[in-house]
């Protein structure tokens, strides 16, 4: 896996933590499996990695948390793939290929370029 895709993976499963963090109590494994559509197997490997880097902790009961540099990431990664979204609906696209979209372009724009689409939308 070149690393392009390896930051992309990471972004969207602390992506994907916060925002079951924000829906549940505790996120477990099979939580964020079920949410990305990937393999518990899968998602386990993941989470020991990005455990092992330092961006969430799990403890005993298998509930995962993200730590402030894992939390400040996912935060960065919604807020793209949120605003883009309604970027995108705003502009005529269908809500579902909007998200799908904004999923992709979320992790490859560049900071100038995110910074002037935020600096935009937060205008309207």
């Amino acid at each position: 896996m070149n690393m392009m895709k390896r930051l992309e993976s990471q972004e969207d499963y602390l992506e994907k933590i916060l925002q079951i963090s924000k829906e549940k109590d505790n996120v477990h494994a099979i939580d964020v499996a079920r949410g990305l559509s990937f393999s518990k197997p899968s998602v386990s490997v993941a989470m020991n990695k990005l455990k092992d880097q330092g961006y969430i902790e799990i403890n005993n009961k298998g509930e995962i948390t993200l730590t402030p540099s894992g939390l400040l990431i996912a935060e960065k990664t919604l807020e793209k793939h949120t605003i883009i979204t309604k970027l995108l609906v705003s502009l005529g696209v269908d809500e579902e290929t909007a998200m799908e979209d904004a999923c992709k372009m979320e992790h490859d724009i560049s900071d100038k370029t995110w910074e002037a689409i935020k600096r935009a939308y937060e205008k309207k």
